[in-house]
């Protein structure tokens, strides 16, 4: 990289940070139109979250100067919001806590910037509110951060609109990128979810979609083949989510769905290279019953049947 070109990205990156902290008010004296600075509201978030902190862990956490620090919860204790509580074991230490005040503050606080967020976000269509977490995601990882631990790290619901122009466009890059099909098998996955829509039958069919902070990060469709014979199809996971077990509980949710519709069994085709979602249906007790050669998509592939009794 050239002097000139570390330049341009500093200064395209100097351009965000301006922007940004316009966005959010952060430049203003008094944040969300309360009488508190950003530091100080950030000291409020810290032991709402965390309870009975020091102030030493506190400064550690901000990264503050200790004189600086020690004057700002010297304000906050003289307005009534934190308060000072010694350590049973050791009378040395304080611990820090919000009041009654402080806790009633902060939810009012949390509240506005919740507001805020969802102002901003109703800005957006809902494919670029995809777009701006995804490159939030992106910008803290790259920066060293840490995502918060949650217990389920996605979330699956139904279809809506513009989420099968998703899945057209999703299988038709990765299988081009992964595998090398070309652009048959996209017009292919075109014609399934085309179909599924003008023939849904909410009763006995079903898409499920995977969310991860808010962008789609998979795919599968369950859908009615005959009376007792119901189909899995477009079973997809994004790289970036694999290996949370994604796959395997659409797969599930395609399984206990159908013994609800009261189907008796359950096919699928996919071919021999996907050697992963193979993987998922063998796990999940479905059983190969019939291969073919075929070369639908630019390539000399095996295609597979597979079959579940319900």
């Amino acid at each position: 990289m050239t002097t000139a070109q570390l330049a341009r990205r500093v200064a395209a990156i100097r351009r965000f940070n301006r922007f940004y902290t316009r966005r959010i008010g952060v430049l203003t004296d008094r944040l969300l139109d309360s009488p508190f600075s950003l530091t100080e509201v950030r000291v409020l978030f810290e032991l709402a979250s965390s309870p009975h902190l020091t102030a030493t862990a506190l400064r550690d956490e901000l990264d503050l100067d200790a004189g600086y620090l020690s004057r700002l919860l010297r304000r906050l204790e003289q307005r009534g919001v934190i308060a000072r509580t010694s350590s049973d074991a050791d009378g040395r230490v304080a611990y820090l806590s919000l009041t009654d005040k402080g806790r009633q503050e902060f939810r009012t606080l949390d509240e506005r910037a919740n507001d805020e967020v969802r102002a901003q976000l109703r800005e957006l269509s809902v494919p670029h509110q995809r777009q701006l977490l995804s490159a939030l995601r992106t910008i803290e990882e790259l920066l060293g951060g840490q995502p918060p631990a949650r217990r389920e790290p996605y979330v699956l619901r139904t279809h809506q609109p513009g989420d099968m122009g998703w899945v057209v466009h999703r299988h038709g890059v990765l299988y081009a990128q992964e595998y090398g099909w070309d652009e048959r098998f996209e017009a292919l996955v075109a014609e399934v979810v085309a179909a599924f829509i003008h023939r849904f039958d909410v009763r006995r069919e079903r898409c499920w979609i995977a969310e991860r902070d808010g962008e789609i990060v998979g795919s599968v469709f369950l859908v009615k083949k005959s009376k007792t014979v119901a189909q899995l199809r477009l079973l997809l996971v994004e790289p970036s989510a694999r290996g949370l077990g994604i796959g395997a509980r659409l797969v599930d949710e395609c399984i206990r769905f159908g013994r609800q519709c009261g189907y008796r069994r359950i096919t699928l085709w996919t071919n021999n290279v996907l050697h992963t979602a193979r993987h998922i249906y063998q796990r999940a007790g479905f059983q190969l019953v019939r291969e073919k050669p075929h070369d639908m998509f630019g390539r000399d592939l095996v295609g597979q049947t597979w079959e579940l009794a319900l």
